[in-house]
């Protein structure tokens, strides 16, 4: 009873009217935690998805196999389970990358075609790698174009260093730490500038070297983490955009710009699949009282595939799944219908999140909460109130009833505001639901794991992500058994800071139901 002697205290404290106050089911909490601590389906659910089916990028047959292995998953568990389609993508399959220095040494390089990149001939292609020019102007560029014929084109810039800057902060002398800041500082300027004077932004650039009959382009997007590079999607249509690892790509580099005339062989392998359906997978367990009221538990499901989107979002997703198994398990007949959605296009804008939305206005209509999870693997450590300005009486009701090593770990910030990343809550925010980001501690995430080749199996933090199952599911309780349908009042939004006028709370956007690569 300790617990329940904290809450009154809690409720006491915090000012919550009596009236309204909850007294959670002990059972049904410790039930949760037995089922999250020591019955655990998390690793099993990580090694299937990362390991085995491996990275969801839209449009990819390992989509369509995550979201059909997840209806199945569900289904095992009594939960009735569906995908549903919302729109379609430019399908597309990777296949083998496999890149050599083949002069003026050999060496196999780490390196990996983008996302919709084109495959290379059968047998592959063998050519120079040059550095796109350092030109006066656009007709300079022009007359220099047909010398990209036959070449491999490197159109990012040399890195001054490949240590990371907390490696500098820790190491180097205070005149060396200053010099190597100038020295990015420059070479990333001096780099936007030579891009600019051909005329040229990126993806113009791109498709005005693919037109030349480069042989194909090489670049690499460093993450600024040791051995991570950013990997995401291509935009040419007949030669391979390869994507080579920032120690690599900076030898190569050196090659080139020093008169040895590297050369490499590529053999990149994919396949065009035209256009194929999307989807969102959707479980759900059945209220019995409400059963026209809804909680959802909400991730996206989709990934980049540099890596095997393990933190972006294998972990939001497993973290989900395995909350509706425990409440499925304990909490077997909710008040309010629970809702799983795991959204599909996420990365190409939010795009299954908001076509839920324009197509379930009902259930976003009688939405008593949705509980986002996204950032990372690490333990959820803030909740914002997303600027509702009654989020704190009923946050605070339902964050009681967390165990308190749990919930100790996390901070709340009420009424917040309505902005919070671009992430799938926001498509329900947009359109007046509550819906919540719980946003979780980095774990290097934005160096190491976010859209990089290193966003693997072995970074999830498996204590953290039973920790965050503990939360939501006593969240998605406690929602669910609340007497009270939360409030939708919001705050008054603040006047803009240079035309004096009140800003306004963002409308929902429609979702684009077809897509390929995004051309803004």
């Amino acid at each position: 009873m300790k617990r329940f002697a904290y809450l009154f205290l809690f409720l006491l404290i915090s000012g919550v009217p009596a009236t309204v106050a909850q007294e959670p089911d002990e059972e049904i909490i410790n039930a949760i935690e037995e089922q999250a601590y020591e019955h655990s389906e998390l690793k099993n659910l990580a090694h299937y998805m990362m390991d085995v089916i491996g990275p969801r990028l839209v449009g990819t047959p390992q989509m369509q196999h995550a979201h059909d292995w997840a209806v199945e998953t569900f289904e095992d568990w009594g939960i009735s389970a569906e995908n549903q389609q919302f729109g379609t993508w430019r399908g597309w399959e990777r296949g083998v990358t496999h890149v050599d220095l083949v002069s003026p040494r050999v060496v196999t390089l780490e390196a990996m075609q983008l996302a919709w990149s084109p495959p290379t001939p059968e047998g592959g292609v063998t050519g120079e790698v040059i550095v796109v020019p350092d030109v006066e102007d656009s007709t300079e560029f022009d007359e220099w174009l047909p010398e990209a014929e036959g070449k491999f084109v490197m159109i990012s810039m040399h890195q001054p260093t490949g240590r990371p800057d907390y490696n500098w902060e820790e190491y180097a002398t205070d005149e060396s730490l200053e010099s190597i800041r100038e020295k990015r500082d420059k070479a990333e300027q001096e780099w936007r500038e030579r891009i600019q004077r051909t005329g040229h932004n990126p993806r113009t650039l791109v498709r005005a070297l693919e037109e030349a009959g480069a042989a194909g382009i090489l670049m690499s997007n460093w993450s600024e983490g040791f051995g991570t590079n950013k990997i995401f999607g291509a935009h040419t249509e007949e030669i391979p955009t390869i994507d080579i690892l920032l120690e690599d790509y900076g030898m190569l580099y050196r090659m080139a710009e020093n008169g040895h005339e590297p050369e490499i062989r590529v053999n990149a392998e994919s396949e065009d699949h035209g256009e194929v359906p999307t989807y969102n997978t959707i479980a759900e367990i059945p209220g019995t009282e409400k059963p026209d009221e809804y909680i959802i538990l909400s991730a996206h499901y989709d990934s980049w595939d540099g890596g095997t989107g393990a933190t972006d979002n294998g972990t939001g997703s497993v973290t989900m799944m395995e909350v509706a198994r425990i409440l499925k398990e304990v909490y077997p007949e909710p008040k309010r219908t629970i809702l799983v959605g795991l959204w599909g296009s996420e990365e190409q804008g939010l795009n299954g999140s908001r076509a839920f939305v324009e197509d379930n206005p009902e259930i976003v209509d009688n939405l008593q909460a949705l509980f986002n999870q996204d950032n990372g693997t690490g333990r959820v450590q803030n909740i914002s109130g997303q600027g509702f300005l009654h989020s704190y009486d009923y946050l605070t009701r339902w964050l009681s009833a967390v165990p308190r090593d749990v919930g100790e770990h996390v901070d709340t910030n009420f009424p917040g505001m309505p902005s919070g990343g671009g992430t799938d809550h926001a498509a329900f925010v947009a359109a007046g639901a509550p819906g919540f980001l719980l946003r979780s501690l980095s774990w290097s995430y934005w160096d190491y794991t976010w859209h990089t080749n290193r966003d693997t199996y072995d970074k999830i933090v498996f204590d953290d992500l039973k920790n965050n199952v503990v939360l939501i599911a006593t969240l998605a309780y406690m929602a669910s058994e609340d007497p009270e349908t939360t409030s939708r009042e919001k705050r008054v939004m603040p006047v803009h800071p240079n035309t004096g006028e009140q800003m306004s709370w963002p409308e929902p956007r429609s979702p684009e139901r077809r897509g390929g690569l995004d051309e803004d």
